[in-house]
């Protein structure tokens, strides 16, 4: 004789779930994502692995450095076994660094400083830019004309760029033009004259002085008494400044 059971197969053996620890770099938009294939070392089942999943798998700049996950192995009859690893977060992308040109005026004192804003032209990272530097950041009237300056972008990991803008020097103020009246005396020709220096009184300029001129300069009988003359000081780059004195000539001869 025979007779028929039934015989129920049962799956209670879980799978053995294996991690490893990775390193992973953010990308330029400050973010990274992984699959549970980074993180799977090798997990095994008695049958057959259904699903393998991580938690968490993405990550930003808030997760620089280790972090750790949780990895999910389930086998076709829904057993389930985790493990877990460590993912380290890195930051290898430098900032991008954008200069601007510039233009600076120099002071009464023949000086200009400038800030890295300045020259920034808008430079950024994919975390955060953490200090900015330009060099050279002062100048004075040897520099009048361009000057090249690097700024330099660290941003908060550490990783740095440069880039160059032009600095224009330029001195725009005047000197400084101080007279000082004077009393000549024709000679038995009836002539005399003056210079520049008989009629200056410590005119300056925050760079220098290049040159003076007084006008009239040159006088004569018809000139005795009193005498409007204008100074004209000019500096070294090109600007001027005039005062006026009284050139008082007498003819004593």
């Amino acid at each position: 004789s025979t007779c028929n059971a039934t015989v129920n197969v049962l799956d209670n053996i879980p799978p053995t779930a294996l991690c490893q620890n990775i390193t992973v770099q953010l990308n330029a938009s400050g973010t990274v994502s992984i699959v549970p294939a980074q993180i799977n070392n090798g997990s095994t089942d008695n049958c057959t692995i259904q699903t393998v999943s991580v938690d968490p798998s993405s990550f930003t700049c808030t997760n620089i450095g280790a972090n750790t996950v949780t990895l999910t192995v389930i086998d076709g009859s829904g057993n389930t076994s985790t493990c877990t690893a460590t993912v380290t977060v890195e930051d290898n992308v430098p900032p991008t660094a954008v200069c601007q040109n510039v233009t600076v005026q120099l002071d009464a004192f023949g000086n200009a400083s400038i800030v890295p804003a300045d020259v920034d032209g808008g430079s950024a990272d994919n975390c955060a830019v953490a200090t900015m530097a330009v060099s050279p950041n002062t100048f004075n009237c040897s520099n009048v004309g361009t000057n090249t300056v690097t700024l330099t972008v660290t941003d908060v990991n550490g990783n740095v760029s440069t880039c160059t803008a032009t600095v224009t020097v330029q001195d725009n103020i005047p000197p400084i033009a101080v007279c000082q009246d004077i009393t000549i005396q024709l000679d038995a020709s009836g002539n005399a004259a003056i210079s520049a220096t008989d009629v200056n009184n410590g005119s300056s300029d925050n760079c220098g002085i290049a040159s003076m001129v007084v006008s009239p300069n040159a006088f004569n009988c018809t000139n005795v008494g009193t005498n409007t003359v204008t100074l004209t000081v000019t500096d070294v780059n090109g600007n001027s400044s005039t005062c006026t004195a009284t050139v008082t000539v007498e003819d004593n001869v």
